[in-house]
């Protein structure tokens, strides 16, 4: 039984082409990966699916009685609730129910006999939907919940205005399963969290009886809990039965193939077009040469299978700094309120240190209380001499009308246009992406962008936060051996132990500097 039939979907974007004929389809209870380099269309797709974008061309039908949850990449909150608040609105139809509920139990103080008996019909019916559906214990489910993601420790009567940004997504991700939509629809849910809800979220859908579709770059927890991949490349949709690293030998069968399906037409096309050359001018075997042109013209002729343009990473190493880049004494993070207790640590020249722990903790307010951006609650940071940092800032130009291009030559003026255009294809950026507006980009392919402007400068320090989020599996490997390979400092903040295993010298967690209960 299908849930969801996507047929024949085509959309683009200017001269840009996402999606082109894609056909999909989601049956019950199957858990799908859907998978991609960044900027080949998942989140499009799962845009048009939502509704919240039309398809040039194509049809969506969802079965009938389906509903459907949905996290993207870029919802937002309104200021003024409480995490609890929101986390209520989930069970905004049965609270509307039992409002009914009790306007009925009102009017029954004024009904007549006939009035009344079925007035308390739809009442009992009511309370028994209720009931079963457990909404008076519905506080317990959200505590439940909450603390499965990392909510409970933020605490739940928090202004959401007050939250940083991974924590607004765990607020979003922990509404949308109490919500309990029959399907769900998950971008990126593992961005913002750390691995201990990573591995919380894995059981959850492992159990999960219904269908889900997942865009994830995070292979572990693909290969956990998908059992079917579709995979978006140029343009085009092609489903895989089983896991990531199932679809990835399979695939590596199937561009096998069509590389030698190619080279073998190639070298047909040659020798027919060398024999037809030889023997058009010879009376006697003219006829067998029209015979093979006409063969030829009538071959539906392979195209060569296209290679992926490939992100190139390396970090330009300044001049050698003092000893110590930052010595911290008695060092109290926050902003109205302290995140930690006094904490006193050495960075030194050479180092490089993955900063880890549960979100809202003070890994972002570490990183610019040390570059000197945010100012300490108290005791001191001192930097040291001839720093030259790199920054890489959580989400940065999410909003910007610019283009790439434009956003790149702003902060390097005096480089050609030429100059430009091979920085950012050095990261894996097309024409395509290059003149598209920042705003426009996948949250990959903005990163890349960012990530271009940062290897342009020399730098003695690189202070990284986040830099893996939305980055697809190819660019995160060559990331991680560009970074293991510079000679510098490294700060870097990261929830994924997989990308910085091996290679950092040392691992801070804020959980052992937090004032709060983990």
């Amino acid at each position: 039984m299908s849930e969801l039939i996507a047929e024949h979907i085509s959309h683009g974007f200017g001269s840009r082409k996402i999606l082109e004929d894609a056909s999909f389809r989601l049956q019950k209870g199957e858990h799908v990966g859907l998978i991609g380099a960044n900027g080949e269309g998942k989140s499009t797709f799962l845009n048009i699916i939502t509704g919240q974008l039309m398809p040039d061309e194509g049809s969506i039908q969802w079965g009938k009685r389906t509903s459907v949850g949905y996290l993207d990449q870029h919802s937002s909150l309104k200021p003024g609730s409480t995490i609890r608040q929101v986390l209520r609105e989930a069970f905004q139809t049965y609270f509307s129910l039992e409002q009914e509920m009790l306007k009925l139990y009102e009017d029954m103080a004024t009904a007549d006999g006939e009035q009344m008996e079925r007035m308390m019909e739809d009442a009992g019916e009511i309370q028994a939907l209720l009931e079963h559906s457990g909404f008076y214990a519905l506080d317990a489910r959200i505590d439940e919940v909450a603390n499965g993601l990392g909510l409970g420790a933020i605490g739940l009567e928090r202004d959401v205005a007050d939250l940083s940004g991974g924590q607004r997504t765990k607020v979003l991700l922990t509404k949308l399963l109490l919500s309990d939509p029959s399907i769900l629809i998950l971008d990126e849910p593992t961005n913002y969290l750390d691995v201990e809800h990573i591995q919380w979220l894995t059981r959850y859908l492992q159990e999960f009886e219904n269908a889900f579709i997942l865009v994830s770059h995070d292979v572990g927890f693909l290969n956990d809990v998908v059992n079917v991949v579709y995979h978006v490349n140029d343009g085009e949709l092609s489903r895989y039965t089983g896991n990531y690293d199932q679809f990835t030998r399979m695939y590596e069968i199937k561009k096998r193939q069509e590389a030698q399906a190619y080279e073998k037409q190639q070298a047909e096309i040659e020798r027919m077009e060398d024999f037809i050359a030889r023997n058009k001018a010879r009376v006697a075997t003219r006829g067998m040469a029209n015979s093979r042109q006409k063969m030829l013209d009538r071959m539906e002729v392979l195209e060569k299978p296209k290679e992926k343009l490939k992100p190139t990473f390396g970090f330009q190493e300044a001049r050698t700094p003092s000893r110590f880049i930052a010595v911290a004494q008695d060092l109290v993070l926050g902003y109205q309120e302290p995140l930690t207790r006094p904490v006193s640590f050495a960075l030194e020249r050479g180092q490089k240190v993955a900063v880890v722990g549960t979100n809202g903790l003070g890994k972002t307010t570490l990183l610019k209380t040390i570059l000197g951006k945010i100012p300490a609650l108290s005791g001191s940071i001192q930097q040291g001499d001839f720093l030259i940092p790199g920054y890489f800032e959580q989400e940065a130009e999410r909003d910007s009308g610019k283009t790439a291009l434009e956003s790149f030559w702003d902060e390097f003026p005096t480089l050609t246009n030429g100059e430009v255009r091979a920085a950012l294809a050095r990261c894996g950026l097309t024409s395509e992406h290059i003149t598209s507006q920042m705003r426009v980009l996948s949250g990959g392919e903005n990163a890349k962008v960012r990530l271009a402007k940062l290897m342009q400068r020399p730098a003695n320090w690189l202070v990284l936060d986040e830099p893996t989020n939305h980055l697809d599996v190819e660019a995160k490997e060559e990331l991680k051996r560009a970074l293991a390979q510079y000679k510098g400092t490294i700060l870097l903040v990261c929830h994924e132990p997989d990308f910085y295993r091996g290679w950092v010298s040392d691992v801070w967690n804020v959980e052992d500097w937090t004032t709060k209960i983990v």
